[in-house]
Order: structure tokens, then sequence, then C-alpha cells
């Protein structure tokens, strides 16, 4: 069954994560990527680690987005979230 609201943890560039919730429609989710920018984004979702996922926007960089956290030999840019994989 799907849920209609996600639990996630918000990372803003510069900022402490802060836990939040989310709606879990396609709509909602793009707007959520795209805070700080005038359009709604593509998501992507990364792979972590089992049972962890970052959801993040998938033009980010190519968007001019702020540079947020260091992933590997990556940089995430704007907002993303920490959520689960279920």
């Amino acid at each position: 069954m799907k849920q209609k609201k996600i639990k996630v943890l918000m990372v803003e560039p510069g900022k402490h994560p802060i836990e939040t919730e989310l709606d879990n429609t396609l709509d909602s989710l793009q707007k959520a990527v795209s805070i700080g920018t005038e359009y709604c984004g593509l998501i992507e979702l990364i792979y972590v680690e089992p049972g962890v996922l970052f959801l993040c926007n998938e033009e980010g960089k190519l968007n001019g987005m702020e540079g947020n956290r260091k992933f590997g030999y990556d940089i995430l840019c704007g907002v993303f979230y920490v959520c689960s994989e279920d």
C-alpha cells in the first residue's frame, strides 16, 4: 500500500539536516528537490547502502544549484533528502 506521506531527512546547503514529511506524489517530490529554483526538477534516487537512498535533483549541477555535500567523488547540489528504501 502506497503511503500518503513519507518521513525523510532534509539536507539543505549550509544547514543541519532536519526531519520532515513529504507528500508521496511525483509532483510533490519534484517540487521538494527544486527548492531555490523556479521550476520543478527531475528527481533522482541514489542508492547509498542497503535500505538507504538519497532523493535529489537530477539536474542540480546543470541548473547551477549550490553545492551541498560531498558524496564519494561527487558533489550533491541543491537540497536532497535521505529516505528509506521501502
